[in-house]
C-alpha cells in the first residue's frame, strides 16, 4: 500500500497539470483582473452543490475560485489523512471540467501551519500525526488557545504534507495552490524542542520558503497565501488578528516576492496601508473582503483605483452564505461592480 501511494505521488508530480497547461495560459491571457471567491468545501456532496452554481457564479463575474479543501479529500498518497465523506479524485476532475467550461480558475487550499484545531476539536493532521504538533502534550481539549499549529521544523513534515498538496493540484488540474497560513498565534513555542528560542519571523519564513521550494520551484505552480502574519499590527493599526503582534512581521523581507498575497480586511476602514506595504515590497496583492457589503465595496474601490500590482478582488465566505445564494450575495456583487466599472 505504501508503495502504491508513493507511485501515485510520483505520477501526479510527473503528469500533473502546471503552468504549461494551455488552458491555464489562455486563462491568464483572458483575465488580467482576478475576481475570485473563497469557499470551504470538505465533502463530495458540498462540491456537487457548488458545481451546480458555477454557471451563475461565472455570470456574476467570478473567474477565480479559492477552494479550501483542507483534509476533506479521499487521499491515496496519505490514506491515513483521507476523509470517507470527502471529495474523490473523480469528483475533483468533474468539478475541474465544469470550472473550465465556465472559465473559472481553481486554486485549491489547505490551511497550513496554523488552524490545526477549532475549539475542542483537533484537526485530522495532528490527530493522525501528533508528533507534528508544535505544542505536544499541551492544552488538553485545546483550552486556552485559539488554534493549534504544526511544527514547521519537524523532519517528517514534508513527507506528510507535500504528497497531499501534489494530489490536490493534480486532481483539480490546478496551476496554483493556496497555503493559508493566517492567524498563526502559536509559533516558535517554548514547548517545541525544535523551535524553542528561535525568532518567530525566521521560523515563519522557513515554513513559507519550504512551501515555495516545493510548489513554485519544483512543481512550477503559482503560490498564494494570506498576508496577515507579514504585517506589523501596531505600526499599521490593524491589531493582532489582521496583522501580527507575535513577532512574525519581519518575515516579509525573508520570502520570495512572486507569492501572491491575499490581503484580508473585513471591516470598514479609512485606509488600508497594507496595500502600499505589500506592493512596495514587490508582491502582487489580492485584496480580500468578507460579509460586510459596505466594507467589501470600499476595499474593492481602494484596490480598483490602484495602478500597481493589485490583481483584482477576492471575496471570502466563511460559511456566512449558502451555496445557492453565492452568485447574488451582496458583498460579492458590490465588490465586483467596482472592478467591472473600470
Amino acid at each position: 500500500m505504501k508503495f502504491i501511494g508513493i507511485l501515485f505521488v510520483l505520477l501526479a508530480s510527473t503528469l500533473g497539470y502546471c503552468r504549461s497547461d494551455n488552458w491555464s495560459k489562455e486563462w491568464n491571457r483572458r483575465h488580467p483582473t482576478w475576481l475570485g471567491i473563497h469557499v470551504i468545501v470538505t465533502t463530495s456532496t458540498g462540491l456537487k452543490e457548488l458545481q451546480s452554481q458555477l454557471p451563475a457564479l461565472a455570470k456574476s463575474g467570478v473567474n477565480s475560485l479559492v477552494l479550501e479543501v483542507d483534509f476533506g479529500f479521499q487521499f491515496k498518497s496519505r490514506p491515513e489523512l483521507a476523509s470517507p465523506t470527502g471529495i474523490s479524485y473523480d469528483d475533483a476532475r468533474s468539478f475541474s471540467d465544469s470550472c473550465r467550461e465556465n472559465d473559472i480558475r481553481i486554486i485549491p487550499q489547505i490551511n497550513c501551519l496554523g488552524h490545526q484545531s477549532w475549539q475542542k476539536v483537533t484537526g485530522t493532521l495532528l490527530i493522525k500525526h501528533p508528533e507534528l504538533d508544535e505544542t505536544p502534550g499541551q492544552y488538553p481539549d485545546n483550552e486556552g488557545i485559539y488554534c493549534r499549529s504544526w511544527c514547521p521544523n519537524h523532519p517528517d513534515l514534508a513527507s506528510v504534507i507535500f504528497p497531499v498538496i501534489d494530489e490536490l493540484t493534480d486532481a483539480f488540474r490546478a496551476d496554483a495552490f493556496h497555503v493559508g497560513m493566517d492567524e498563526v498565534f502559536i509559533i516558535a513555542s517554548e514547548f517545541c524542542p525544535r523551535c524553542k528560542g528561535q525568532d518567530p519571523a525566521k521560523v515563519f519564513a522557513k515554513s513559507v520558503n519550504d512551501f515555495h521550494k516545493h510548489i513554485v520551484e519544483k512543481r512550477k505552480l503559482e503560490m498564494f497565501m494570506w498576508g496577515d502574519r507579514l504585517l506589523d499590527g501596531k505600526v499599521t493599526g490593524y491589531g493582532s488578528w489582521e496583522a501580527s503582534e507575535n513577532g512574525t512581521q519581519t518575515a516579509i523581507d525573508l520570502i520570495p516576492k512572486d507569492i501572491v498575497i491575499c490581503d484580508w480586511h473585513y471591516e470598514h476602514r479609512s485606509s488600508y496601508p497594507s496595500l502600499d506595504i505589500f506592493e512596495g515590497k514587490g508582491f502582487r496583492v489580492w485584496p480580500s473582503s468578507w460579509k460586510d457589503p459596505d466594507a467589501a465595496d470600499l476595499f474593492a474601490l481602494k484596490g480598483s483605483i490602484r495602478k500597481g500590482q493589485t490583481v483584482g478582488h477576492l471575496v471570502t465566505t466563511w460559511y456566512a452564505v449558502g451555496m445557492s445564494e453565492l452568485p447574488t450575495w451582496e458583498p460579492l456583487v458590490k465588490a465586483f461592480s467596482r472592478w467591472k466599472a473600470k
